[in-house]
């Protein structure tokens, strides 16, 4: 039976506005979303040899990721079973990960290996107090986690997104790992996600952007799968000629734009030109901020020139995002207004991922 919000979703009503700033919500998202969600952890590259890792964040909960001496890439909770302390920190390499506070020592199958003054403590079973396991996954050079461990696959989680992306031109295999960025926004993580899935407000709000996509309701697509969603659009007819008038060069390999999400919080964005690829991810940490994180990928044969170019054409187009999503929350938390009217021709695609933000918290 549809619940009374889910029929108004249906309508093209939006979430409640005071979902975006209450804490009593985001403590129940962390529960029902980012705790048996498949989440972006990082890279692949950074764990390419035994005792390399790196740490990260599911929802509010810390991660470590880690390739133990087998060749085995395993994922734990980066919490110390002893006290609370997060153990692991930053990326690095070691073959075995020991908690700051009191040196409590565990291999990197997660195994506690040894905990000072334990021999003191009667029945002390160090068999029971290794750190707690997460899921552990990758695609292409993108590896995912998830906390429940009797969550589907991430290969049937993905569906058609991988096939899509290979579509679009971009080889992930080919692709080089750049540079890593984080920049913390002050909204709500669902108002950045819902920011990153319509193209209604390019003509407004990003017209460098504008210039280079083609952004009409006719050209630009939108498509929707049970876990993902899609926006494909093509270069604006006539910006191949204006050469040195445009923010950077849109004509290369890469033939369209293709900008990808999925659930949570994941995703994918490829302009057209030279081979490029940004992941980008957000971490909610409070019910009114958010921390991006971008992972940047190029082409062997992009120049450096050309690296750099994109890069300033997509910090601008993230300056300006977060403006809006920044005003966003200013307003849903002021209270002047319960709830919104989405355009469903052009914003269907906020509508596909509330239904699925109710859904985990019906």
């Amino acid at each position: 039976m549809a619940t009374e919000l889910g029929s108004r979703l249906d309508r093209g009503i939006t979430l409640p506005f005071d979902w975006f700033c209450d804490p009593g919500v985001f403590r129940l998202e962390q529960r029902r979303v980012f705790a048996d969600s498949w989440l972006y952890a990082g890279v692949l590259d950074w764990v390419s040899e035994p005792g390399q890792f790196f740490t990260t964040r599911a929802g509010l909960v810390p991660i470590v990721v880690v390739r133990d001496e087998d060749g085995n890439l395993n994922a734990f909770v980066n919490i110390c079973r002893h006290r609370a302390t997060e153990v692991a920190e930053g990326r690095g390499r070691r073959m075995s990960l020991q908690c700051p506070y009191h040196a409590w020592t565990y291999g990197l199958d997660g195994c506690l290996r040894s905990a000072p003054r334990s021999e003191l403590e009667p029945g002390f079973d160090r068999a029971e107090f290794g750190l707690v396991p997460v899921a552990v996954d990758t695609w292409g050079p993108f590896v995912f986690v998830n906390r429940n461990l009797d969550a589907q696959p991430l290969a049937r989680y993905l569906g058609g997104l991988p096939q899509i992306v290979a579509d679009a031109g971009v080889d992930l295999g080919r692709m080089r790992f750049r540079d890593h960025a984080e920049s913390e926004i002050a909204a709500n993580w669902k108002a950045v996600v819902e920011n990153y899935l319509e193209c209604y407000h390019c003509p407004t709000a990003h017209p460098s952007f504008s210039r280079v996509i083609d952004v009409s309701p006719e050209t630009y697509a939108l498509t929707a799968d049970e876990w993902f969603s899609s926006q494909v659009s093509r270069t604006r007819v006539g910006a191949e000629s204006e050469n040195g008038g445009l923010p950077y060069n849109p004509v290369g390999p890469v033939a369209e734009a293709h900008f990808h999400w999925l659930w949570p919080t994941f995703t994918i964005n490829v302009f057209p030109g030279a081979p490029n690829l940004s992941a980008f991810y957000f971490i909610p940490l409070a019910p009114d901020r958010t921390l991006a994180v971008s992972d940047s990928f190029y082409g062997d044969e992009v120049s450096e020139e050309e690296i750099a170019a994109l890069d300033e054409f997509g910090g601008q187009v993230f300056d300006e995002d977060q403006a809006l999503v920044e005003s966003i929350q200013r307003a849903a938390t002021s209270g002047g207004l319960a709830e919104g009217r989405l355009m469903l021709a052009s914003e269907h695609l906020i509508q596909h991922f509330q239904r699925l933000v109710e859904r985990s918290l019906a």
